[in-house]
């Protein structure tokens, strides 16, 4: 019997992949290279920074200024966070839903709670949050179990009861591994490794839509 539904933020609760990528693209500027197209970077976006530093700029955690262009870059992006970023189509219907039968819903990401915070309350979602477990709330980030039990216990509901939905493989994996219904979702980055049908998850959905039907709200 499900009772929570908890989402991941990027790249599935809402679009941030525009303005990730403006900051990505300030980087480029600093260095005198042209813009790269958003949509060429989005697929990476759900990796974080070291995603988005590798695909736009070729660039690992052992380059000598890579901590350097890492602060660089959550500096540009905390400027802008929430500039072209919107929700997904179908989130705001079906966070209606839940909240008209009083199902608490929560986000849980890997992104630091610096940005999560500001970014959902410009989103408009913050006071709606039932909870909201960032990458430095827990021990461990996703795929390890410990946010989700976290936020469970944030929404005082057993890990089983609740429904995870989420855009990368780390996140049906940290899912599973809380013993959570997992769904991933087709509209998502979905990072550049193993198919989305090979995670994994209870369910994959096309449209954000069809989690209402899932979690038995219609």
């Amino acid at each position: 019997m499900l009772e929570a539904l908890l989402f991941d933020l990027d790249g599935t609760f809402a679009d941030t992949a525009p303005d990730l990528a403006a900051a990505l693209n300030r980087l480029r500027a600093d260095l005198g290279l042209p813009s790269v197209p958003a949509e060429q970077l989005r697929p990476l976006t759900s990796q974080g920074v070291r995603g988005m530093l590798k695909g736009g700029l070729e660039m690992l955690p052992s380059d000598l200024r890579y901590a350097e262009f890492y602060d660089r870059f959550l500096h540009y992006y905390s400027q802008d966070i929430c500039v072209e970023t919107t929700l997904f189509p179908g989130i705001e219907p079906l966070l209606e839903a839940l909240e008209g039968r009083c199902w608490p819903w929560g986000i849980v990401t890997n992104k630091a709670q610096r940005f999560t915070l500001p970014l959902l309350a410009r989103l408009g979602c913050a006071k709606r949050a039932a909870c909201v477990v960032s990458g430095d709330s827990a021990r461990r980030a996703k795929p390890a179990a410990q946010p989700m039990r976290l936020a469970s216990a944030l929404l005082a509901r057993r890990p089983e009861t609740c429904l995870y939905v989420g855009d990368d493989l780390r996140d049906i994996q940290a899912g599973r591994a809380a013993g959570m219904l997992t769904v991933a979702v087709r509209y998502g980055y979905l990072g550049d490794g193993k198919p989305i049908e090979d995670w994994g998850a209870d369910h994959v959905v096309d449209h954000a839509r069809e989690i209402a039907a899932l979690a038995g709200i219609h």
